[in-house]
Order: C-alpha cells, then structure tokens, then sequence
C-alpha cells in the first residue's frame, strides 16, 4: 500500500519485485490467452466465420449462442482485470508524461469494446468479425508494449 501512497520505490526492493512479477504473469496470460483464441475461435477471417457462422461443405457447426455468450463475459472480465493492473501501475510509474492519458483511455476502450464486436459479429455479420480480429490483436500488441515499458522502468532504472 505504501506504493500507492508514496510513489517511490528506492526504499523497497522486494515491492519492485512484485509488481514486476505480476506484469510478467500478464505478459504470460496475454500469450495464452492469444493462443486460446486462436483455438477456440480463430485468429484468421476463415476461422472466424467457420466459428461463428457454420461451415456447410466441411460439416462444422457454428458456435451456440451460450457459449459465445460465455466467451464474451470472460473476455470482458480477464481484460478488465489485466488492463487495471497494467494501467494502474503505468500510470503510477508515468504519471509526467503527456501521453498517458489517451494511451490508457484508448487500450481501455479497445480491450472493453473487443468482446463486444465478437457478440455483434454473431449477429451481424464478416464486418464486426474483421473489428474483432483488428480490436483483439491491437489491444494485445499495445498491452504487451505497455507491460514491457513497466518492466524495462521497474528493472532497469
């Protein structure tokens, strides 16, 4: 707690330690979490559409509702609790930069709209599934981007 009162971490080692840790736990569950979605759902416009719309000539049926309703409600709360912590520290370490406001407010926006142009692509078309796949891979590049920035200022300062 005193991190978040003081700012300083010169005096406490052990807490830079820790929050380094915890970035790099999320750089891996941004890995994994890629991964997962490249098998359940598809990180390319053929996969995608075979996913959520069937595929008549291969026999595949596309994806029940209930389940990408679920995929959805933990999309949105495992991005949720990465983009916090992330941002949180970020804007922590940062807080003179000029930049950091949009950056954190334009990731937020993307990582929190994302799930939901997977849910609209399922009714609405190719065009929210294209959204999805732009939304979902740049939330992730700037994310690993801004865990990197955290760690490079927590371990090399």
């Amino acid at each position: 707690m005193k991190f978040l009162v003081t700012k300083d971490l010169a005096h406490s080692r052990l807490l830079t330690y820790l929050m380094g840790s915890v970035v790099f736990m999320i750089l891996i569950y941004l890995g994994l979490d890629t991964a997962l979605h490249s098998y359940a759902i598809g990180l390319d416009m053929p996969g995608i559409e075979a996913t959520l719309f069937g595929d008549a000539e291969n026999f595949v049926e596309p994806i029940l509702i209930d389940s990408l309703l679920l995929q959805v409600h933990i999309d949105l709360f495992m991005t949720l609790f990465a983009l916090l912590i992330l941002s949180s520290i970020y804007i922590r370490l940062y807080a003179n930069k000029p930049m950091i406001k949009w950056t954190v407010h334009f990731l937020f926006m993307l990582g929190m709209l994302t799930p939901l142009m997977l849910l609209l692509s399922y009714f609405a078309g190719n065009f929210f599934a294209y959204m999805w796949l732009m939304g979902f891979l740049i939330w992730h590049i700037l994310a690993v981007i801004m865990a990197f920035v955290i760690l490079k200022r927590l371990l090399f300062r």
